[in-house]
Parts: structure tokens; sequence; C-alpha cells
């Protein structure tokens, strides 16, 4: 088939990219491919330690992507020789007072409810594992299972597979035809036929006529990355996420002697990085990791995260021709994995588990889910000329 995948981050682009493998005739359009959500991520693959924030409907889909993550990623670095930042040494989440100690003991007893293996440590111990830790650490969670990975290096990566076939150009409706949908329309004035269309375009899904109403808002977050002295190296040898008096904040380690600190979660004030979001962060992991003050800033960048009310994704086929990936919140990377498989699936029109398909259904909050604009109906003016226009982009 010929599919038109609409968004080049990190689900985008890793979507396109098993339908590519699966034999399809593929193209992303994104007119700044990989620069939303995914160039700020982090790169946690925490699907334990997300239980924490009240994501316990999320752990079912965390888990599955986790186990695919090894596969997914032998595949990515035998394709272009490199490796991508994948980090199993696990994660230490630690807590700074007692409310914070009462706080990881809630996660512990929701994990063991759902058999996720963790250990839980005092601060003498997490220290002897983590020797930068600071003393007002005074409690800890393992999770052994959570790793991580540099999803820049994914992005990029995914880039090179797919090649000329990511097209940067701005998508602005979608084409129906007798019922179904049929291909895109570019800002250019261009029609393109496409037998399928994946809509993974994130926030961007607001400004395409003809997609159904999604329940997106804007999450902000803002990030820094940090370049440790050489003095200081390894600064951790695992990410540590921390509850330093009730306020989150974690610090991923890179090979490549920086860290990443993050991230805010915030709904409006300044598009841009915002001071008092920068200021608490480093506050906050100077408490747990004093060393962090003697690192250089070298980065700081926010960007909007597509949120839903119940921050699980929208991923569907609700009509014909037209699937939906999108809304994964601060869980697109550790997602990735199963977004894009469940994606291409949906893509080939095969069904996906009942269960998992009411949980992401991309119009559950919607009892009549209705187009937004009358150009959802665009009909090709030259079908024969869309033929062969798709292949532009190859």
């Amino acid at each position: 088939m010929r599919i038109a995948v609409i968004g080049a981050g990190i689900i985008g682009l890793a979507t396109a990219a098993e339908l590519d493998r699966r034999g399809h005739d593929v193209i992303v359009f994104d007119p700044e491919p990989a620069n939303g959500a995914s160039r700020a991520a982090a790169g946690m693959l925490a699907a334990a330690a997300e239980a924490a924030w009240g994501q316990g409907g999320l752990l079912p889909l965390a888990r599955t992507s986790a186990a695919l993550y090894p596969a997914f990623v032998a595949v990515l670095e035998a394709a272009v020789g490199r490796e991508l930042g994948y980090g199993t040494t696990g994660t230490l989440t630690v807590g700074v007072d007692a409310a914070d100690r009462a706080a990881l003991f809630e996660l512990g007893e929701m994990q063991a409810a759902h058999a996720v293996p963790v250990q839980r440590l005092t601060g003498t111990a997490a220290r002897e594992l983590e020797p930068a830790l600071g003393p007002a650490v005074t409690s800890a969670v393992l999770a052994g299972d959570d790793h991580s990975i540099d999803p820049r290096r994914v992005t990029d990566a995914l880039r090179e597979v797919l090649g000329d076939r990511v097209r940067e150009e701005q998508v602005v409706g979608i084409l129906r035809r007798e019922g179904r949908v049929t291909g895109i329309r570019l800002a250019s004035g261009e029609d393109l036929r496409a037998d399928v269309v994946v809509a993974a375009a994130g926030l961007g899904a607001a400004g395409i006529d003809g997609l159904p109403g999604l329940p997106l808002r804007p999450v902000w977050g803002d990030i820094l990355r940090l370049r440790v002295p050489a003095a200081l190296r390894p600064l951790l040898t695992r990410t540590v996420r921390a509850l330093a008096r009730g306020r989150a904040v974690y610090v991923v380690p890179r090979d490549d002697g920086t860290v990443v600190l993050g991230a805010s979660v915030r709904e409006g004030g300044v598009a841009g990085v915002q001071a008092g979001s920068v200021l608490a962060l480093l506050r906050d992991a100077e408490t747990v990791l004093p060393g962090i003050s003697e690192c250089e800033i070298v980065e700081m960048l926010a960007r909007p995260r597509p949120g839903t009310p119940d921050a699980l994704p929208l991923l569907g086929r609700p009509e014909p021709g037209l699937v939906i990936s999108t809304g994964y919140d601060r869980h697109g990377v550790l997602l990735t994995p199963l977004a894009a498989t469940l994606g291409a699936d949906l893509a080939e029109g095969l069904p996906l588990d009942p269960a998992t398909a009411a949980a992401v259904d991309p119009l559950r909050f919607a009892a009549d889910a209705r187009t937004r604009s009358s150009s959802a109906d665009l009909t090709p003016p030259a079908v024969a000329a869309l033929a062969g226009a798709g292949q532009k982009g190859r």
C-alpha cells in the first residue's frame, strides 16, 4: 500500500519505518522533522517508575512496550551501524523527607500489586549504588528493568533509514472520496493519493482540516542538558528520579559525559524556557545530587507534549483509510515500539486486542465525533495525476 504518515516525531518515524519494513510505500511529512517533543525528551523507559505518578492505566502498555525495546534497538542499530545510547543499568527513585518516603512506600505497594520487580533501599544503600547522591537522600526504590535511550540518536537513525521519504512539507488537509480517506493536501496546494493516512502529528493535528476533533492540550516541559566536568565523571551510572520534598525531578546520564535534567510539567505560561521552572529543577536536583552545581549548562529547551484527559494515547482507526496515533504526552519515547507495531497493524487493517483498543480509542471522549471542516470532504481533482505524485518523496 501507499501510506502517508503525518508527523516526523519519534512515533511517526518509527511507525513509518515499521511499515517500510513490512514492504509498504511510505512517505512522511513534517515541516520540522524530529524538532518537537521528541527533541526535548530525556528518553526514560521507566515502565515501573511511571506508576508512581498515578498512571496505573498506562502500566500494561508501558510494560509491553518496554519488553519490545531490546529488539527495536537491535534492528535499528544494525540498520545504521552505530549505538543509540540504550542504557540498561536501571532506574533509582529516591526521596528526601518523610512525605517522600511515604510516597515511595505507596509506590512499592502499587508495584508489588502489579508484580513489578523493584527493590526498596535505604538512603545509605542508594549511595552505595550512586556515590554522588547527597546526604539528603533518605530512601529509594530500585527498578532494574527501567532503562533509558537517547531519543535524538533514535530519531536520527530512523530518518537515516527512511532517507528522502521524509519530506519537510506541511500537511493542511485530509482528502476523502466515496466515504473513505484517500490522501492528503499539502500547504503548497499539492494533493497526494494514499491508501492509508497515519496522523501522528501530535499537537499539530489541530491545524489539519478533516481530522476528527481530538482532546489534545499542550503540556509544557522545560529540560536542561549539562556537561559533567571530567573530574566528576561518571556523575551517575543510572537514571535517578527523585521526589525532593514532594517535587519531581530526574537526571539521566549519557555516555558522552553529559546528563539530562528535567522536566517541568506546566500548562500555560511562556512558550519558551520558563525561568522559574529552570530554577526549581536546578534547586531540587542539587538537593539530591550536589555535584550538579559544578556542571556546565549546554542547552535549555522547552517543548509542548500532546496531553489527553486520561494521559493515555489516542490510537485507532476511526474510519476507512485513516489511523490516528497521537496524545502520548511524556510517554512517547517509552511507547514508541508498541505504537509503531500497533499503528502499522491498524494501517494494514488488522484488529487490536479489544481491551487495548478500548483503552486507546481516539474517539473515546466523543459520543458523536464529527470532523471540524467541510474540507474533510475534498475530492481530488485529478486522481490519475495523483497516482504518481506520491513517488516524489522517494
